[in-house]
Order: C-alpha cells, then structure tokens, then sequence
C-alpha cells in the first residue's frame, strides 16, 4: 500500500506549469523530461529541463519510483514491515536503529514541534479520537477525561533520539509523519534530478512543489495558491506567486471537517488543547528550501491561527502568506520574508 498520510493534511496549490496555465513557450530545442505516476496516497508530476542528452526519460522514471519506494518503505503505517510500523510496535526504553530518511524526518519533525509547539508526529491517536484517521468519525465529542488520558500518551518529550538509534518511553507510542513525510519525498526526487546535473526542474507531490532554476525561456516558474472560499467543487486561482528556488506548501481547514451536534469539527488537531482548532485562518502558505521544513510548518502555523502564525512568521523570518475569515470577507497577510515572491 502507499503512504496514506493520517492527519490528513491537503495543500491546495495548482499547478501553472502542469495543470492551469502552461508554463510559457519553452524553447524548443529544449526537450523536458515530463513524468507522472502515484505515490504516498497521492499523485506526483515531475518536469525537469535536463543539460545532458544521455539522461532518458525511463533511467529518470527508473531511479524516482526506486526512491519513492524507499520512502514509502520507510514511513508509511499502512505497510505492515515499515521502518516507523516497526517502531510503533517497539517496547518502550528500547532502541531501534533507523535509516538515514527515517532519521532526517524524525529530527525536523522534532525541531519544528519543539520550535512551533503544534506539530506533534505523536498524536496520530488523538487525531483518531476525534474522528479524522483510519476509524469511523465518533457519534460523540470525546470527554474532558478522555482527552486528558489521551494528552498523557502523546508528545515529543517521550521520544528520544540518539546517534544509536529512536526509543520512546511508552510502550504504546505511536508516529506518524503525515506532516513531513511527502515533503521528504519531494526533496529526495529533487537530490536525485540535481544529482544528474540539472537545475531547472519541477517537483510536485499531492499539491505541494519543490522548484529550481527557471524554464527554458528563462521566465521564472509561476504557481498559484487556491481561492478558499470557492464554491464546492470549484478551483479557483486567488494570487500567482513566483517562488524562485524553493518549495511551497500550503495547509488549509476548509475541506475537511464534519458537525455533530450542531457544531463543526475540522482536522486539524492543537497537540496543547488536544480539540480541533476553531478560529479565522482557512489557508496558509510557507515558501522554505526544503519541501519537507515548507510542509512541516504550513500545518503548524494553520493550527496556531492568524495571529500567532504572523507573530512566528516574522519571529523567523520565513515567507508566509495567510488567508483568514474576516466579517467583510478574506483577509490576506503577507510576511515581510514573502513579499518579494508577489
């Protein structure tokens, strides 16, 4: 099975340069390497301009399915003998050696909880409590006692990381990277296209992008972020950006929620509260060097809502863009790091 990610995190990104808008004329003497396939649960699109003639388009296809496979095999809970299944299942206070992959996603993924304090790779279980994993959603909101015993299973603090390997001091704690793991993948396909010498290229896996150089005509590759307020069933573009060489990923609680109760619940889960957030932030936006940091941080910053995300974006300088509910309407926020890519 692919990696089904278990906290459903959707990036609503279109894709100017496959999916709406051509990219431009390219040069024609310039023959892109075009590939699509499935992945993680998911679709990817790869577009990548290469200098050499003696790459072809199968070798490519050959050597990015290999590596999305190792990818899946390490961190998918839906693959029974899966590096992370293996530590799911692991008894506590001991440690299991990890795989370089598993050890880069698991050190980000502790960086940016830490860093954030709303992305935990732990409460997989509590995002199940209310409704938004594998199992059925409840026919009744979890108790105040039911939370508080689920918040004391969880968390990174019970999580240890060492050059011998990851151990956890729970028997039952679980991982899972739906945060960070598609945007690992993303950058492993592009180490893989740079490791061909090819700088220009395109890397897209379930909405989310890692971009280099520039097409063939030299025009900068342009994306652009989903209206969140369009009608059910439509896609409509809100603002074109051009993010230069980095990726871009982005979060959004607008499509994936359910009420119960007269009361609606979305899917996106504030480890600290251990209650799917309610406030105005409908989509955020994180432009970031590294496709698995842009993805980690775009379901971080959503679960903190409009004002401390713009209190951490500035803190950190990183290029964010936010769109929140407003009583008249949207109500955009551009960090200051994200106004040269408007």
């Amino acid at each position: 099975m692919t990696l089904m990610l278990r906290q459903s995190q959707f990036c609503f990104i279109f894709l100017l340069s496959m999916l709406l808008v051509a990219c431009g004329q390219a040069n024609k003497s310039a023959e892109p390497i075009v590939l699509q396939g499935s992945t993680m649960g998911t679709t990817y699109n790869i577009k990548a301009f290469p200098q050499q003639s003696t790459l072809t388009k199968e070798q490519l296809h050959t050597e990015v399915e290999a590596a999305l496979k190792a990818v899946n095999q390490s961190m998918s809970t839906y693959i029974p003998d899966s590096e992370i299944n293996q530590f799911n299942r692991l008894a506590a206070n001991q440690v299991m050696p990890i795989s370089d992959d598993f050890r880069k996603v698991i050190a980000e993924s502790i960086r940016l909880g830490l860093s954030t304090q709303t992305l935990d790779v732990t409460m997989g279980p509590l995002i199940d409590l209310w409704g938004f994993g594998p199992d059925k959603r409840p026919t009744k909101r979890p108790s105040e006692q039911q939370l508080a015993q689920m918040r004391e299973q969880i968390g990174l603090d019970k999580l240890t990381l060492t050059e011998d390997g990851l151990a956890k001091t729970l028997d039952h704690l679980e991982l899972s990277f739906s945060a960070t793991a598609k945007g690992y993948g993303i950058d492993k396909v592009a180490e893989l296209i740079e490791s061909h010498g090819i700088s220009n290229y395109m890397v897209e896996i379930g909405g989310e992008l890692r971009l280099s150089g520039t097409k063939p005509d030299d025009e900068p590759w342009r994306i652009a972020i989903e209206k969140p307020d369009a009608p059910v069933g439509q896609r409509q573009i809100h603002k074109v950006i051009a993010p230069g060489k980095n990726s871009v990923a982005t979060s959004g609680d607008y499509r994936i929620f359910y009420e119960m109760d007269g009361e609606t619940f979305t899917h996106l889960i504030d480890p600290g509260t251990g209650k799917p957030v309610k406030h105005d932030l409908v989509s955020v936006t994180v432009l970031h060097p590294s496709a698995m940091t842009a993805d980690g941080l775009a379901t971080a910053l959503t679960v903190m809502g409009t004002e401390r995300a713009r209190a951490y974006a500035e803190l950190h300088n990183l290029p964010v863009y936010l769109i929140s509910k407003g009583d008249e309407g949207l109500e955009i926020y551009a960090s200051s790091a994200f106004i040269p890519y408007l």
